[in-house]
């Protein structure tokens, strides 16, 4: 998908950005009153702003070039000076706390709405989208867009810092300032021209940088992988040309700012006292000029250009943050949700009997997985699934547990269509233990329950007991207090599996679902594991992908899967019996496993 957007990258047009915004404000909607009110104050800013040049210039017109200043005077104009910058850094106080409370609440509810929108996806989108993307969209992209919400503080201020100061100006001399204003349009192009191209240059950045974080964390979730094969040098290279392809457009994005953006500014704004000098000088060959006026004027000037300077180094910001929400509501518009069930779905589970009639499968719509599957699996009874790699074992179970959804043929739970029942009440009802175990960050007791207040300590332990956990468990330091590492790196391959078959056993399921639950299990742990199999099998009904097939000789039914179609099933003697694929599969386990002995 990084490769995607750099392919794609180009500057969003202006009527695209003000569509963009027009959104991503939808989420600062909670906190209208706040910004309404910060608004407020930077009206009173711009005021009092304007108000201490005139304080100035009346002072010096008035009394200081008339001679005739007395204490009071000079004491009443100083109060009113002090009184006024009181004022105004009061008023800055308020509008810059009320403001910036008002953007990082908007950003948290950004994060939060992106975050929960990730778990409405459905298992499609993560298999698609690789991870450093998804980290880069909820960290980088939300992160930039607090910067984002400070240049709408800039605009304000701007905004009416110009007006009031041009309002100023043309009280104070309308011909001079329309000599000011020619500078407007040479405004207008470079800021133009700005925005076109660093949309484009961010867009490229921010793909660029999307590309980094995927690479950093596949090289740190693959790293035994990478060490074991001696790819650290390929990598690090790699890894080196994205961050220099990153650093190259970030460079451009410097270079662009540093040319466009203060020094712009500045030098119109030198030009601007310059013409405002010249003009007063050449009216002063004439008549006398008030130099209050000359102040002010220069006051006002600098009044009008200041917030055009920091709006154009806020520029960049605002672009990087239009990238970025551009790239967050990518994520917010995809549609790829997780299977919907049927409108009114209030079926309840209650004897876990499983039935495939005609079912077909196809990921992309176009290329069938599954064809015409068709078993059924009473209550109580196991049924594995076995065939060579891309048989369509994993595709039965991610339609049997919603993952995915399809569109021919049915799945029923309890003669009932398996759309018919909540997700919750599927979820609830079906434990699936994975050939991978994943363990959170946290304690063993929280890896069990899940976070779930519901389950009590004693249940936990229960489980725990029933799978056979208990005997590693409580040979640990603080036991079912003791801590878990990170994807419990401190456990073995067994030991995590024990621990997700406690996790399954503690919510009783009626239905339980093993995909190759014992294929990374070393022999001595995997005589452990079956007797927890077994007990956790009783009195349910289960579907198991099986690797070792010496493992499922006791199932009730097994099917072979081959391309996607049921081409044997029986028992294990019933198919040894009558030869085919799963005999010749048998036997070359069989195989195997005594040339490795000897």
């Amino acid at each position: 998908m990084e490769q995607q957007e750099l392919s794609k990258r180009r500057s969003i047009p202006f009527n695209e950005q003000m569509v963009i915004l027009k959104r991503i404000l939808k989420f600062a909607k909670p906190y209208r009153n706040q910004f309404i009110l910060a608004i407020f104050f930077s009206v009173a800013l711009a005021i009092t702003n304007a108000a201490l040049p005139r304080i100035i210039q009346v002072f010096i017109d008035d009394h200081l070039t008339t001679g005739q200043v007395a204490m009071q005077t000079i004491l009443f104009f100083a109060s009113l000076h002090l009184g006024v910058t009181i004022i105004r850094m009061t008023v800055w106080y308020f509008e810059l706390y009320i403001f910036n409370m008002a953007s990082e609440k908007t950003v948290k509810n950004i994060r939060h709405q992106l975050y929960t929108k990730l778990h409405s996806l459905g298992i499609r989108f993560f298999d698609q989208t690789s991870t450093g993307w998804i980290i880069t969209r909820a960290t980088n992209d939300t992160e930039a867009m607090k910067d984002f919400w400070h240049v709408f503080l800039t605009i304000i201020q701007g905004l009416f810092g110009v007006i009031i100061s041009l309002g100023a100006m043309f009280l104070l001399d309308v011909r001079v300032t329309l000599w000011i204003l020619i500078f407007a349009p040479v405004l207008l192009v470079v800021i133009r021209f700005y925005q076109v191209y660093s949309s484009s240059t961010y867009h490229e950045m921010k793909s660029k940088l999307s590309l980094l974080n995927t690479k950093l964390a596949e090289t740190i979730n693959g790293m035994s992988v990478i060490q074991q094969f001696r790819q650290e040098k390929r990598l690090r290279k790699e890894f080196e040309e994205t961050n220099e392809s990153y650093f190259d457009s970030r460079f451009s994005m410097v270079r662009i700012n540093a040319i466009l953006l203060s020094p712009v500014i500045n030098m119109l704004y030198t030009l601007a006292v310059v013409l405002i000098l010249a003009i007063f000088g050449i009216d002063a060959l004439n008549s006398p000029v008030e130099v209050g006026v000359i102040y002010a004027f220069t006051s006002y000037a600098n009044d009008f250009f200041r917030p055009l300077t920091r709006l154009m180094d806020s520029l960049s910001l605002f672009q990087d943050g239009v990238v970025s929400s551009s790239r967050i509501l990518t994520v917010m518009d995809n549609e790829e949700y997780v299977p919907e069930q049927n409108e009114g779905a209030s079926e309840t589970i209650t004897e876990g009997k499983i039935e495939f009639k005609n079912l077909s499968f196809s990921y992309d719509g176009e290329n069938k997985v599954l064809k015409n599957i068709n078993f059924t699996v009473n209550p109580g009874e196991t049924v594995a699934l076995v065939g060579h790699t891309g048989s369509g074992k994993s595709s039965i179970i991610n339609v049997l547990m919603r993952f995915y959804d399809f569109h021919e043929g049915e799945v029923l739970i309890d003669g009932k269509s398996i759309k018919d029942y909540p997700m919750r009440e599927l979820r609830q009802r079906t434990g699936l233990v994975l050939q991978d175990s994943f363990l959170f960050y946290g304690t063993i007791k929280d890896n069990i329950r899940l976070m779930n207040d519901q389950i009590s300590d004693r249940e936990v332990i229960e489980a725990a007991r029933f799978v056979q956990a208990d005997r590693f468990i409580e040979e640990l330091d603080g036991q079912y207090d003791a801590k878990v590492i990170e994807r419990g790196a401190s456990f073995s391959t067994g030991q995590k599996q024990l621990l997700s078959f406690a996790r399954t056993i503690v919510r009783d399921p009626k239905i339980l679902i093993l995909d190759e639950a014992t294929a990374n299990i070393d022999t001595e742990t995997e005589s452990l594991i079956q007797e927890g199999l077994q007990r956790m099998r009783k009195g349910r009904t289960t579907v198991a992908i099986a690797h070792r097939l010496s493992t499922i000789r006791d199932a009730d039914q097994i099917l072979v899967l081959d391309k996607g179609e049921i081409v044997e099933r029986g028992t294990h003697d019933e198919l040894i019996e009558r030869g085919g694929l799963y005999k010749d599969m048998y036997e070359l386990q069989n195989l195997g496993l005594q040339t490795s002995s000897v």
